[in-house]
């Protein structure tokens, strides 16, 4: 009889069967692999879907009705329709101080900001919006006209834009060209009804300056509205060179000729002077991925912004040196310098660690399990001794209904081995033994049994001798 039929027995031995009813099969390694298996699943299921959940970032950005809360509104929209990775949330501001000011204090994720501000000092770039250029023009007034900057000492400078910023600006252009700041009157106009304001004003305005891009819409008609009698005259900054050492936000630039107008060309000629940048900055708490994402997609996306507002976007990458005024993101740096690392580039450690730590719990599980049923294994072992203590009085028995009665409760130690393999009591090689130890019970049966119907007086069948 082989193990097959041992088992086949078994379960179909009325007693033996109903014990057994109900309980699943199955080895301890199958399950324990199955519950691997799953366990993996749910942890790269899991860190997949945390890792490339949507993020919404709030990012402050104002004035108001500003050209750069149109462009943050625009990028944002771009970022929904495409279903990016990440979602940007504008906070409008009353300008870039209080843009700077809400990402400092933790309000804000991000924040549009003039690179010549005091930013937070854990404020790190992500990508320039654009650059802006210093305009100093004096519009024309015959003899007197002026014509350079340090002529402007006494005199009124008309700055377009009410931010301070602009007027820190012009300060430092006056110091840094010999002109002592105070000695100027400064009378500050809004970007918005400029030839309006400029008709109520009384006083004479000797020059003006205007800040922003190259292409600049607002410094453009700020120098028609001021030039009606005549050219006006460009004011170059010959130190710009000189600035940019001392105030690392500036760079000395060039405005080409006819940037504000070709016809006539204004100016006529290039025009020395210094630029900056307006950046969208992150706090330094911003985590990598998400930082290299924003970049990434900010990038994917610059197209379609600089075809909608070409006056005043032009999305450009950071600087990435470590001396630069803003120190660049290190998650924006990774997606500007290419080493960006991939999803299986920043997790595997942690996949990996995941499956030896699922691996490690299962060990430590069925060590647990075997610890738990020692005493049902403890009782199996003294079945089996029981089963091989059988087998001896099997080949001396001389009772037909007593081999009956031991080979039935064969049977049962059967189904109770059975099950403590299937509850992982028992291993696969105690289970083994055990099988060689019945089916050599079950032989001593049925060689003792034709032994017995083979004797010339057959015994009585309650192991008693007849009475003739």
């Amino acid at each position: 009889m082989g193990f097959g039929d041992m088992f086949s027995r078994s379960i179909t031995s009325d007693g033996p069967a109903k014990a057994g009813a109900g309980r699943p099969r199955g080895s301890r390694g199958t399950l324990i692999a199955i519950a691997a298996v799953l366990g993996l699943i749910a942890v790269v299921g899991g860190t997949t879907y945390y890792v490339m959940r949507p993020v919404t970032l709030r990012i402050a950005v104002g004035p108001p009705n500003s050209d750069d809360v149109k462009v943050v509104q625009s990028i944002s929209q771009m970022f929904a329709a495409n279903r990016k990775y990440i979602k940007l949330r504008p906070i409008v501001t009353d300008g870039t101080t209080a843009s700077a000011a809400s990402l400092g204090a933790g309000t804000t994720d991000l924040a549009v900001v003039r690179g010549d501000l005091d930013l937070p000092k854990d404020a790190q770039a992500i990508a320039i919006i654009r650059k802006n250029f210093a305009v100093l023009w004096a519009p024309s007034g015959g003899k007197r006209s002026i014509k350079k900057i340090e002529q402007l000492a006494g005199k009124r400078v008309g700055v377009i834009g009410r931010t301070q910023a602009n007027v820190k600006l012009l300060n430092v252009i006056l110091s840094q060209s010999g002109v002592k700041p105070e000695s100027v009157q400064v009378t500050q106009f809004s970007t918005y009804g400029f030839p309006e304001a400029l008709k109520a004003q009384k006083e004479k305005i000797d020059a003006y300056l205007a800040v922003g891009p190259l292409n600049s819409k607002i410094t453009a008609d700020a120098i028609a509205a001021t030039t009606k009698d005549g050219e006006p005259t460009f004011l170059g900054l010959d130190t710009g060179d000189a600035i940019a050492q001392k105030y690392p936000a500036y760079e000395a630039g060039e405005i080409p000729a006819g940037s504000f107008g070709a016809k006539p060309a204004r100016p006529d000629d290039k025009i020395d002077t210094i630029t900056f940048a307006h950046h969208i900055v992150a706090r330094k708490s911003l985590s990598e991925t998400t930082a290299a994402a924003l970049t990434r997609e900010l990038f994917s996306v610059r197209q379609q912004v600089q075809q909608e507002f070409p006056m005043s976007a032009k999305l450009e990458t950071p600087d990435t040196d470590k001396d630069a005024a803003i120190p660049v993101h290190p998650g924006a740096a990774a997606y500007i310098d290419g080493d960006e690392k991939t999803f299986l580039d920043k997790y595997s450690d942690y996949l990996w660690g995941g499956v030896m730590g699922l691996s490690a719990l299962g060990s430590i599980g069925a060590w647990f399990v075997g610890y738990m049923r020692r005493d049902e294994r403890d009782t199996n072992t003294s079945l089996r001794e029981r089963l091989l203590e059988m087998l001896k009085l099997a080949r001396k028995s001389t009772s037909i209904d007593e081999l009956d009665a031991m080979q039935s409760e064969a049977d049962e130690i059967m189904a109770d081995t059975l099950h403590c393999f299937e509850d992982g009591a028992i291993e696969e090689g105690s289970l083994t033994a055990f099988s060689i130890a019945l089916e050599q019970f079950h032989n001593a049966v049925a060689d003792r049994k034709a032994v017995l119907a083979d004797m010339p007086e057959k015994p009585a069948r309650s192991g008693r001798p007849q009475v003739a």
